[in-house]
């Protein structure tokens, strides 16, 4: 075992092309020689190890040999200029990565690894093709702003949305705000009581009023980001890699969870990417948001699917050094000749390679749903098989806008109650609700593998001008237990894209509700369940039913939704079935 011993320099500036500073941290080994750098870019603080160590050994990857420099992101805490959320991060990547390259310990490669945030930076800085950026590690992130951070469907994420910009980004900006320290302790505890009664602040509307910031008179970018309609494509392109996948023609090893609030569009990124030429690989665990232990939400998946302890092998920095090992010095670590998909099985949770997602043997199989008219409730008449449905009763309910469903669990982050998730959390209080949908299949005498993408083909009505449908999968166990496996939701506004249509009038419309992805045995004596409502709150901002959001109003009515399954409108949820060999 050889000593390292590891040169930390604090604060080393660095000049972008407008002359704007940024301020980065610089761990390095200690003796003569140039190394492969790997960087990272936050807007949470390069000083707090929370942030800026949160799931990776960074001390471990300065002992293999890597330079790792940890930079605060433009406007945030040592860094000079203004915090713009994502429209400076590939400009600015670009520029940082250009001048690690030049480093007098560097060897003139550069990676980059992050999450969330951090993990997007990567992404905005290889759009621009930074000449030395040679690998990328991007962990649970997004590919656009209305596609899972600020939106998803049309639908206002108001958890992530409010929490993030009053949690994660508020108070530093008063710091710089306020040079008066008593002003400063002041604000800053507007913050923390804002934070304990947040669950209040969610309901208030309208959002674009918000107070818990707009009384603070920072954090600008969240209420310009409210003025800009979703449709505005030439606002939400600067952050977006959506329409750049063609620029992204670099090695990415791609990490999600099947509970984190970006599964979706890291796997699009993966699937994307693979369209290049350069090697992507995937690994997808039972985690929520930055959170890799084998303990979630109300499950255990035992300790092999720890981030720390994957599959009993090796833990996530490993897989960093392996990576970038290969990338930035060359060397045969095996991981160019692995299967390029590892996937957490939950339900027998066992882990498993493949070689492409999704996986070619899927074999895509409608549920359909059934019902006499009472599938309100788990104790109502839904019915979910693989029979085609051919004259039934619609099934009814009333969706209140002012009393909407809560949110329990899946791929949330927010700041809420333990109840509120985010993971594997019971459904069944839910299920007594009359405003959501239960349809349940038989107990299966059968294992059921699910693993793949997800949708629900819902033909429905409503007396309102605009709404929303929610969609849950739910693993139903024999004692009762409902545990939410993926969700999805669709803005009637916005049911084909961002370009929005009419208000409706009382027709009958075809959605498709987009569940993203899971993967999950069905064990003999379980159910498969699907949840039909139009609202989950707080992770959703609920549709007022009149035309209008509550970005820009509180004016809230009542609707009457109306569910179709029948031979000319045969509602089907869309499961990718994997055969299970003997």
């Amino acid at each position: 075992m050889k000593q390292t011993k590891i040169l930390v320099e604090k604060n080393v500036p660095c000049k972008m092309r407008d002359g704007v500073v940024l301020y980065a941290d610089i761990y390095r080994p200690d003796r003569e020689g140039t190394f492969p750098v790997l960087l990272t870019r936050l807007p949470y603080s390069k000083d707090l190890p929370h942030y800026s160590h949160r799931y990776l050994d960074t001390n471990r990857l300065v002992e293999n040999d890597f330079v790792v420099i940890v930079q605060d992101v433009r406007g945030r805490f040592q860094s000079e200029g203004e915090f713009q959320s994502f429209n400076q991060e590939a400009e600015d990547g670009y520029d940082t990565v250009e001048w690690a390259a030049t480093l007098p310990y560097s060897t003139g490669k550069v990676g980059m690894f992050g999450m969330s945030y951090y993990g997007y930076t990567q992404l905005l800085a290889a759009v621009r093709k930074p000449p030395h950026l040679t690998a990328i590690f991007p962990t649970m992130t997004l590919n656009d702003l209305r596609n899972g951070f600020d939106y998803r469907n049309g639908v206002y994420l108001a958890g992530l949305s409010e929490t993030w910009s009053l949690e994660s980004i508020a108070a530093d900006m008063l710091k710089r705000k306020h040079e008066n320290l008593q002003e400063r302790n002041e604000a800053i505890q507007k913050v923390a009581d804002s934070l304990n009664n947040i669950e209040d602040f969610y309901r208030f509307a309208p959002i674009n009023q918000w107070p818990p910031l707009r009384e603070l008179g920072v954090t600008d970018y969240f209420f310009e980001e409210l003025s800009h309609p979703i449709e505005e494509d030439d606002y939400w392109e600067k952050s977006s890699i959506a329409d750049k996948y063609k620029d992204l023609d670099v090695p990415a090893f791609h990490l999600s969870g099947w509970y984190d609030c970006f599964t979706g569009p890291t796997l699009t990124n993966y699937v994307e990417m693979t369209k290049s030429e350069q090697l992507q690989k995937l690994i997808v665990g039972p985690w929520t948001h930055g959170n890799f232990a084998s303990v979630q939400g109300e499950c255990s998946f035992g300790v092999q699917s720890s981030g720390d302890w994957i599959d009993l092998k090796e833990n996530i920095t490993d897989l960093h050094i392996r990576w970038f090992d290969y990338w930035l010095k060359g060397m045969d670590t095996g991981i160019e000749t692995e299967p390029p998909v590892k996937i957490f099985i939950m339900g027998v949770n066992k882990w498993r390679d493949e070689m492409e997602w999704p996986l070619e043997r899927t074999q895509y199989t409608n549920f359909y749903l059934h019902s006499k008219g009472q599938a309100n409730t788990k104790n109502g008449d839904g019915h979910l098989s693989m029979n085609q449905p051919e004259e039934e009763e619609t099934d009814t309910f009333i969706f209140d806008p002012n009393h909407p469903v809560p949110t329990k669990g899946g791929g949330t982050l927010f700041a809420a109650s333990l109840a509120m998730g985010p993971g594997p959390i019971d459904q069944s209080l839910n299920e007594e609700r009359e405003d959501v949908l239960v349809y349940s299949t038989n107990p299966l005498t059968e294992a059921i593998e699910v693993t793949g993408p997800i949708k629900v083909k819902l033909w429905a009505s409503t007396d309102a001008k605009d709404t929303d449908f929610v969609a849950k999968l739910v693993d139903t166990a024999p004692d009762g237990r409902a545990i939410i496996l993926t969700e999805g939701i669709v803005n009637a506004k916005y049911r084909n894209g961002n370009k929005s249509e009419k208000e409706l009038n009382g027709e009958i419309v075809a959605y498709e509700i987009d569940l993203w992805a899971t993967s999950n045995v069905f064990l003999p004596g379980h159910q498969i369940t699907l949840e039909i409502s139009s609202s989950s709150f707080p992770q959703y901002a609920p549709n007022l039913n009149t035309g209008k959001s509550m970005l820009e109003s509180k004016e809230a009515v009542k609707a009457q939704q109306m569910i179709y399954h029948n031979e000319k409108y045969p509602s089907h949820m869309i499961l990718p079935i994997i055969p299970i060999e003997s």
